[in-house]
């Protein structure tokens, strides 16, 4: 037909029927022509599909649909290279203009944290496909193609830095004041660091998008800490303020720890808030414990020997003092939760270090003062092994009494 002069009749008819052939393809792939107004309508669960769905598409159209486009076409035509390169642009402009359309749309849409990862995943795929897709193209339907791919990265990367602008402003700008009972894991902490981590596993393109990915992620972390801090002020026992503290960095050094985070930030930022996290525990066994260790202190008995009435009053007192304040700590830190099981672990033996050789020697020295005398078990209510039992029992999250 080439040689008996229907060169454009063929181009036409091949065109044609190529170019439905290969829109058809896409709309199986679930790629579908919308326009800005019909993407922003479109609510999250839906666009999410459609977004996952054009990554996947973009990789068969440009790696299998026309480059088995290009092979045929160029079997057929391959007498003339001019009805080649025409025919094919025709056949194949349509689909990948309806994929980049669909890129664009979503680039200059409307912003929201939600939509970041599938941002980042489809500026990853057209960025790694580019030079495949513009190599399938010459003359100027490539220059046309390349300058509006190269486009469309821009305003994807554009809505990058906002949204992640945006998700920073949002972390700073959360203002709930409801404070979770037993100090536990607060939901924004949960929320950034999984957010975070998932944003970890972009840094390559997110070190080209951002001045410095490690940067940008360690503000974000440092803004949640910042509100953290904001909020254990929420409570208003200091050592109930530590105990969310070292909950919610532990979970912060835990997610980056198991992460790409941990490359990113490396190991000095781990070491500076464990450091940070050992603090919050010694603020804790100084609110918690010293007005029970005070009770065990020689400081202020009357200083005479034997059994002297003085002595027994003051010592009645001083048991009297450390059962108020100890079973008042038993019944609040119980309902207390340290979520990781090796905290809740060390605090235990860090509270049974700092108090039991404590409240063993007092007993010891001044059982005998006491002993054999009326409501002798109103005073010295625990054993020593009473209470290193009874620690176990602290920060489990158990239930109140009324």
């Amino acid at each position: 037909m080439l040689r008996a002069g229907y060169g454009p009749e063929l181009c036409q008819v091949y065109s044609e029927v190529r170019r439905d052939t290969l829109m058809e393809c896409l709309a199986v792939l679930g790629v579908d022509k919308m326009s800005l107004e019909e993407v922003q309508r479109v609510e999250w669960g839906v666009l999410d599909g459609k977004m996952k769905k054009w990554i996947q598409a973009l990789r068969v159209v440009v790696q299998g649909l026309l480059a088995e486009e290009r092979r045929i076409c160029g079997q057929i035509l391959a007498a003339d290279a001019d009805a080649e390169e025409e025919c094919f642009t025709e056949a194949a402009k349509g689909c990948v203009l309806q994929l980049l359309n669909f890129g664009d749309a979503i680039a200059i849409g409307k912003r929201s944290s939600e939509k970041l990862f599938r941002i980042l995943g489809m500026y990853e795929a057209l960025a790694e496909l580019l030079p495949e897709l513009e190599a399938l193209f010459s003359g100027d339907a490539r220059d046309f193609i390349k300058e509006e791919a190269e486009g469309i990265l821009v305003r994807l990367g554009d809505a990058v830095r906002g949204t992640v602008a945006e998700f920073a402003n949002a972390i700073r700008g959360e203002t709930s004041r409801r404070s979770l009972p037993g100090g536990e894991i607060h939901p924004l902490t949960r929320y950034v660091m999984n957010y975070v981590r998932l944003l970890a596993d972009y840094s390559r393109w997110l070190n080209h998008l951002l001045d410095g990915c490690e940067t940008e992620l360690e503000k974000l972390i440092t803004h949640l800490l910042d509100k953290i801090e904001d909020k254990a002020k929420l409570y208003d026992d200091e050592a109930l303020q530590n105990i969310f503290l070292m909950n919610n960095l532990w979970y912060v050094v835990q997610k980056i720890k198991d992460s790409e985070l941990k490359s990113l930030l490396g190991d000095n930022w781990i070491r500076k808030r464990r450091g940070q996290i050992r603090r919050y525990s010694t603020g804790y066994l100084r609110s918690s414990w010293t007005r029970v260790l005070a009770c065990l202190r020689d400081d202020g008995l009357p200083q005479t020997t034997g059994s002297s009435s003085a002595l027994k009053a003051a010592l009645k007192e001083r048991f009297k003092s450390f059962n108020l304040a100890y079973e008042e700590l038993y019944r609040t830190q119980t309902a207390w939760k340290v979520v990781d099981p090796q905290l809740r672990e060390e605090l235990k033996i860090s509270i049974s270090e700092k108090v039991l050789p404590a409240y063993r020697s007092f007993v010891g020295r001044f059982r005998g003062q006491l002993e054999g005398g009326r409501n002798f078990a109103k005073y010295i209510k625990y054993n020593p092994e009473d209470v290193e039992n009874q620690v176990s029992d602290f920060f489990e999250g158990k239930k109140l009494n009324a």
